[in-house]
């Protein structure tokens, strides 16, 4: 049976719980991933740290069901979403920040069910895929 806990004591028991989990770096049933660490039931993703449920992703850190990403940190449920922040549900982002249900953006942030935004300006299809292929190209961004 375990004591009782006063605040003291669990203040000293919860600092050693969060050391001791700094510094695990194994991966729980992840497969054929390369230079990740602490990933959790990922595949084929390589250089990421803290994913869960991801695939294919690269250089990526604390992401939950992502795929086919690089370069992200803390996003939710995206793929094929390039060095974007904290977004959630969206695809085909590049360089965005908190954005939620968005698919074609282009360095936009905080935005909602947006499609085909440049830095949060809406562009018809068409020209939003030229612009985005010379933004690509000039700002040297590889491909998720």
């Amino acid at each position: 049976m375990t004591e009782p806990l006063d605040p003291k004591s669990f203040d000293a028991k919860w600092r050693q719980l969060l050391a001791g989990a700094s510094r695990e770096t194994a991966n729980v049933s992840c497969l054929a991933c390369e230079r990740c660490d602490k990933c959790a039931e990922c595949t084929f993703c390589k250089d990421s740290v803290s994913l869960t449920r991801c695939q294919y992703c690269t250089r990526c850190s604390d992401s939950v069901d992502c795929a086919h990403c690089a370069g992200c940190k803390s996003c939710m449920n995206c793929t094929h979403c390039l060095e974007c922040e904290r977004c959630i549900a969206s695809a085909y982002l590049v360089k965005c920040v908190n954005c939620t249900g968005c698919t074609y953006c282009f360095g936009c942030v905080g935005l909602a069910k947006k499609d085909f935004h440049i830095l949060n300006e809406p562009y018809d299809r068409q020209t939003y895929f030229v612009l985005v292929e010379k933004l690509t190209r000039e700002l040297r961004l590889g491909h998720a």
